[in-house]
């Protein structure tokens, strides 16, 4: 891997705005977008959780033609949306010169749940002819890779990542090794998810996953608090603008951050649960490391997966401590699913935006409701407000379901 990789553009979707700007700001003035579910009545469906983050006032129009957006799920809309506003952050002009040197990877966790079942009950209403010619290529994950190299161009590698809420992890890593090798020149790469439906909230519901905290809607996900209960669901897209250093200083592109390295790793444990002590996690964090060529005590920063719930959150504390031993104390952690809820397969794209414009900005972001740290869960958490902080090398880790772990390193670019 002898090919440097920056990143030069962010496309961010998320229930605090729908651009890069609005989530930033509210972000980083630790607003909750978290509030009652408006896509169906979930008190009256008999959900345990009513509450969630849902992206509000969202118009595909300035990013699809009408006639396409029929042919697509919410998600893949979410996911052609973020990746065009990446695309233009970084003034990279895709041409017939070019598009061959330019791909796509974008995947999501669950894919178009909303269309499945959608279609589910229109075909118990009114048989097969029902079903719509579009719903196989609504609802297939790969999909957003699909149609945003249609929509802008890209003919280089297209594929997509399909890892429950590792997915936007993994999929940034896999861009930075392909870029790294020199099989492209630059990428799209992140994810988005769009589950706010019954099946979806329904599923996490019948699993015990999701906070039950619905008098207090913005106050219910609160990561390492004592008081937490289980994560809120989110929906959303994050993407990034990913090429090669060359690629990026022959066009005089603004460098927002630099993807220094990636790991992953397999906790072989079980289904939903995180390993004894993170040692997954632990692992995970340590092979990206390696693979930036960088210690422990390099990293300033953490943009940790802290989902809100009690066995996760303490396991990926534990995780730090083995990999940053007595360094763990001087590290800042924190977890923009306080503010924006779990937004599963699309939430490593986002976090690892919101990593690079931290290093960029000089802000660590904060952990809101963090009001009692609970038992064992005692590092920095940046509690409640922001901080000013020179992040040089930061971490931006993505847990999910089956025990499959992803972490990206990004440093400020020098």
């Amino acid at each position: 891997m002898s090919t440097r990789v920056v990143i030069t553009g962010v496309g961010l979707l998320t229930p605090l705005g729908l651009d890069k700007a609005s989530t930033w700001e509210g972000v980083v003035n630790g607003k909750s977008g978290i509030d009652r579910i408006t896509r169906f009545d979930a008190e009256a469906a008999g959900m345990s959780c009513t509450i969630a983050g849902e992206v509000k006032g969202f118009d595909p129009a300035p990013y699809i033609n009408r006639k396409d957006v029929r042919k697509m799920d919410t998600f893949i809309q979410y996911g052609v949306a973020a990746a065009k506003m990446a695309l233009a952050d970084s003034g990279l002009e895709i041409s017939e010169a070019n598009a061959d040197r330019v791909g796509v990877i974008i995947g999501s966790g669950i894919g178009g749940l909303p269309s499945i079942e959608a279609t589910m009950e229109a075909y118990q209403k009114g048989g097969a002819r029902k079903i719509s010619p579009f719903f196989i290529p609504k609802t297939i994950i790969n999909m957003i890779s699909g149609w945003v190299s249609m929509l802008v161009g890209a003919k280089g590698p297209n594929s997509a990542t399909v890892t429950a809420c590792a997915t936007g992890t993994h999929a940034i890593g896999e861009a930075w090794r392909i870029i790294a090798s020199g099989e492209a020149d630059a990428m799209l790469a992140g994810g988005a998810e769009s589950c706010i439906c019954t099946l979806g909230v329904g599923g996490f519901c019948a699993s015990k996953a999701l906070s039950t905290r619905n008098d207090d809607p913005q106050g219910a996900s609160r990561p390492w608090d004592r008081d937490r209960d289980g994560f809120i669901m989110g929906e959303g897209s994050g993407v990034l603008l990913m090429e090669s250093l060359d690629s990026a200083r022959s066009r005089g592109a603004t460098m927002i951050a630099e993807v220094a390295g990636y790991g992953m790793s397999g906790d072989a444990h079980h289904i939903t649960a995180p390993a004894p002590g993170g040692e997954g996690g632990a692992r995970c964090m340590q092979s990206a490391l390696q693979s930036a060529k960088l210690s422990p005590e390099s990293v300033d920063y953490i943009n940790a997966h802290g989902t809100s719930t009690p066995a996760g959150d303490l396991a990926e504390t534990e995780g730090i401590k083995r990999v940053f031993g007595a360094h763990a104390d001087k590290l800042m952690v924190t977890s923009n699913k306080s503010m924006i809820g779990h937004l599963l397969g699309a939430a490593g794209g986002v976090e690892a935006a919101l990593t690079a414009l931290s290093i960029q900005h000089r802000v660590a972001t904060p952990t809101i409701n963090l009001n009692n740290p609970g038992e064992g869960c005692d590092l920095d958490y940046v509690a409640n407000t922001a901080r000013d902080a020179d992040i040089r090398v930061a971490i931006s880790n993505s847990f999910g379901f089956g025990g499959t772990n992803a972490s990206v390193v990004l440093k400020k670019f020098a």
